[in-house]
């Protein structure tokens, strides 16, 4: 049931009339904290001023805790040459179930931790979450066979479902639209800082395991390392990363309401604790909701192929163990660099929509480059292979548009939820993809990803197409002269198609 409104209609200087929202039942809290300064404008050096102190404080939280648990999810993958196959005694087909088991646990935990990230503080349950996946990861060092390596790859997946819904709201709460695809863009791609961080890590410890340096194995050094890390940095989300600008210590108590106000235009305000049944029916009734999902599950079948399997690819081109682990850094460089030039070419000329089916081409150019060179041209495939991780930003471009055009708390919870449910059932697909029997050209898993990269473009497209017609569709309703404008609208919990005010990114 929609939320109930008590209204005031008032006309201006002009004659124009105005509903003037004056109570609801399940109002935003923004609302009634910018009361006092409610369509302000803010002065330009101010608004840049709080806009940099919001960057320096919650950006670089969420930029470490989003590399450290991308290295955590694919540690298996460095592992996997480092012995953990040997010692553990695993086959191909077992490891490609231990990348498995990881997204059949993520998808177990969207639906519960989208529920608690609406109805708990934000915050404080994704830094738990954090904390708590950090202990278990270090437990891997611990596994001695399939069934414990299963074990503690379920629980990491589960508690790691939690992290990319909660930075999505994060940034809905702080950043206006024209902001948002460029923040997610700088904390998203710390996923490919982190390969190449990873690479790094992983070769040392692997030089280290061979000259015989440690006293345990260098894959178990690896996992108590990252484990610790990942428990410190949960620490230090807890005591830092407030739950919405309310309660925002680094800010003072006027700057928290111009917060707030400045993303007013965003109509979708800053959460909402209450859960709205009709806003879950909308949510999935709604075209764009399924096309999103649509386009997650498919992006991320090649995705999963590739984080649990490039540094077994890379092998496959005819490099060494220790060239393989080096040589996987470049990808994440290239990735770093397409993230933020995409994203920000779709924020600066609003047209993101096909700055993400760029990405997708230039990420087919790759995968063809690894499947059609002969064998002997490695170089030209290791080339393809850099190439081919630009595809990422065609879905962080998506994940993106989930931020910035889904609007009611429960709708917006609901959205993610369905999309990230989307986004593990791909990741599960993609390892059964790469075949021992295939091996080393895995053709037939590479042409699964062209042929997915052809179907993305077109679900890329049909959403830039839906979004532009009813942005125009409003456009004319709100030029009519029998349009009845609404203020105090934007903080009321409403979706993105009840409230006619709300215009689409594309």
């Amino acid at each position: 049931m929609a939320p109930q409104h008590d209204v005031d209609i008032e006309k201006d200087q002009d004659g124009q009339k105005h509903v003037v929202i004056t109570s609801v039942e399940g109002v935003d809290a923004a609302a009634l904290a910018t009361a006092a300064v409610a369509g302000r404008e803010l002065d330009p050096a101010e608004a840049r001023r709080l806009v940099r102190k919001i960057d320096l404080n919650i950006l670089p939280l969420m930029c470490f805790v989003y590399m450290i648990q991308f290295l955590d999810k694919v540690s298996l993958s460095y592992a996997s040459i480092m012995g953990i196959r040997q010692q553990n005694h695993l086959t191909l087909g077992q490891y490609s179930w231990l990348s498995s088991i990881f997204y059949l646990a993520f998808l177990v935990g969207e639906w519960p931790t989208n529920y608690a990230l609406q109805r708990l503080p934000l915050a404080k349950w994704t830094s738990i979450n954090v904390i708590l996946w950090g202990g278990v990861l270090a437990c891997t060092a611990a596994t001695k066979n399939f069934q414990g390596l299963m074990a503690v790859r379920f629980f990491l997946g589960l508690l790691e479902s939690c992290v990319s819904p909660a930075f999505s709201l994060v940034t809905s709460q702080w950043y206006k639209k024209n902001e948002q695809g460029t923040r997610t863009g700088i904390w998203f791609s710390c996923n490919a800082l982190a390969q190449i961080f990873g690479a790094l890590i992983a070769w040392g410890f692997a030089k280290h395991d061979m000259a015989g340096d440690f006293a345990i194995p260098g894959w178990k050094v690896l996992f108590l390392f990252l484990g610790g890390i990942t428990m410190a940095l949960g620490v230090l989300l807890l005591i830092f990363l407030p739950d919405s600008p309310l309660n925002a210590r680094f800010l003072t108590e006027h700057e928290r309401v111009l917060a707030i106000e400045r993303i007013r235009s965003n109509n979708s305000g800053i959460g909402n604790k209450k859960y709205k049944w009709y806003q879950v029916r909308e949510a999935l009734l709604d075209p764009l909701t399924w096309l999103y999902c649509l386009f997650a599950a498919a992006n991320m079948v090649i995705n999963g192929g590739i984080t649990s399997f490039f540094n077994i690819l890379i092998s496959s081109f005819g490099f060494s163990t220790l060239d393989s682990l080096l040589f996987g850094a470049p990808g994440g460089a290239t990735v770093v660099v397409a993230v933020l030039l995409f994203l920000w070419l779709g924020d600066r000329f609003k047209k993101r929509c096909l700055c993400g089916i760029c990405a997708l081409l230039v990420g087919m150019l790759g995968m063809l480059l690894i499947w059609q060179l002969p064998t002997h041209y490695k170089v030209g495939r290791l080339i393809g292979y850099y190439l081919c991780n630009v595809f990422v930003a065609g879905f962080i471009v998506v994940f993106s548009l989930v931020g910035s055009n889904v609007a009611g708390s429960t709708k917006k919870s609901t959205v993610l939820a369905a999309f990230f449910v989307a986004y593990a059932c791909g990741n599960l697909i993609g390892p059964q993809t790469f075949r021992s029997k295939d091996a080393p050209r895995y053709a037939p898993a590479l042409a699964t990803s062209v042929a997915l990269i052809c179907f993305c473009i077109v679900d890329l497209a049909l959403i830039w197409f839906i979004t532009a017609r009813r942005n125009r569709k409003r456009d004319e309703i709100m030029s009519s002269p029998d349009y009845v404008a609404r203020e105090n609208v934007e903080f009321l919990d409403e979706t993105d198609l009840e409230n006619v005010a709300f215009r689409y990114v594309s």
